[in-house]
């Protein structure tokens, strides 16, 4: 019997977090230089960020632009552009409006006002501020696991060349915002600057970074299959980082083989990702830093096996904030509540009132969290 209403229960649960909600967004102000011929879409990650998807161009709601689609229950990042990323919406001088989110419990409108479009602006060459520790392994790694190719960043320590010791590493998604403004959408986590500033007694680390795949994003971030955006390929992208990409690094580099010395990060996606890899290799990662998880995607990642918890014996360090949206920290302490019943892993966790799902906010937590690993 008790099965039969856990069963129930957890369909039930399944159910409510496919419920779809009517969301209707109105820009209620443009630029006064916005032509009212121009066309503008509504871009987010409930289409792969496609930003001219004919499906979500606006049209018009009571004489203003706007438009009404259904979104799963949860939460939702989403922008406007014109068309195209060198014509979405900013700020002045043509800085990036940060990803505006909402959480959708039930039917709602949302309204909105427009400052600028980025292409109004002069258009500015973007300076590296990658530091001179840090280098471009490929441009184009292969990837056979998903027959693919992505750009490899590494970060090698100052006393790498000027001596033989061996070095931990350090596995980073979304590598396009680890180290450089110039190749960051939002800005860069500046991990090669938190590592060059700490000095001694700090132990230095190699940090590999792996673009992320633009549209197959979520895809390759994700273990599992989604209703919304279709197929899971987080397995095979984990079986690439065990199987491929840390086989060459280790050949290749002086690194630290063992699991207690080879560790993964990332946020959001990247956070859940991050998380799956040492449930899915517990000899291989023997650390986690798992900031900000998208668990709201995949809801299966959050009924944890204990079977396969019990493996994990490395560090974990979760980080979530509150302004993130009502369910981010809930769902990532139910998870760490999970993992601290059936798991002997060492695990922080870290939760800020005021911290946000972007990138300067984890750009802050990345020196605490080496601290704490190291």
């Amino acid at each position: 019997m008790k099965k039969i209403l856990l069963c129930f229960g957890l369909s039930l649960v399944h159910l409510f977090s496919l419920a779809q909600y009517k969301v209707s967004f109105i820009i209620n102000k443009l630029p006064s230089y916005h032509k009212s011929s121009d066309k503008i879409y509504l871009v987010g990650n409930f289409n792969n960020w496609n930003p001219h998807d004919d499906k979500l161009q606006l049209k018009s709601i009571s004489g203003k632009p706007g438009i009404t689609i259904e979104l799963s229950r949860g939460m939702h990042e989403y922008k406007f552009t014109e068309g195209g990323w060198q014509s979405a919406e900013s700020l002045d001088q043509g800085v990036p409006t940060p990803n505006r989110t909402l959480v959708v419990e039930r039917d709602t409108t949302i309204n909105v006002e427009i400052q600028h479009w980025a292409d109004h602006f002069p258009k500015k060459e973007r300076i590296s501020t990658a530091s001179k520790n840090v280098h471009i392994v490929d441009n184009s790694f292969y990837m056979p696991q998903l027959d693919r190719h992505r750009r490899i960043w590494i970060y090698l320590p100052a006393s790498y060349n000027s001596s033989t010791k061996k070095y931990p590493v350090l596995y980073m998604q979304d590598g396009q915002n680890v180290f450089d403004d110039a190749t960051s959408a939002y800005g860069e986590w500046g991990v090669d600057e938190a590592l060059d500033s700490l000095g001694k007694p700090h132990k230095e680390i190699i940090v590999i970074a792996i673009d992320n795949g633009g549209d197959k994003r979520i895809n390759e971030y994700s273990p599992f299959d989604m209703q919304q955006y279709g197929k899971g390929e987080g397995a095979q992208y984990v079986d690439f980082l065990v199987q491929t990409l840390k086989p060459y690094i280790d050949k290749h580099y002086r690194t630290m083989k063992d699991e207690k010395n080879t560790f993964i990060a990332g946020s959001s996606m990247g956070g859940l990702i991050s998380f799956y890899a040492i449930l899915k290799y517990p000899k291989v990662f023997g650390g986690a830093g798992v900031f900000s998880p998208a668990f709201w995607i995949t809801p299966p990642l959050k009924q944890i096996n204990p079977e396969q918890v019990k493996k994990v014996k490395g560090k974990i360090y979760f980080y979530a904030g509150q302004a993130e949206g009502e369910h981010m920290v809930p769902d990532m302490l139910n998870v760490f509540e999970q993992m601290r019943i059936h798991s002997k892993a060492k695990m922080q966790t870290v939760i800020r009132a005021e911290g946000k799902h972007n990138e300067p906010t984890w750009r802050n937590e990345f020196p605490l969290f080496y601290k704490w690993l190291l």
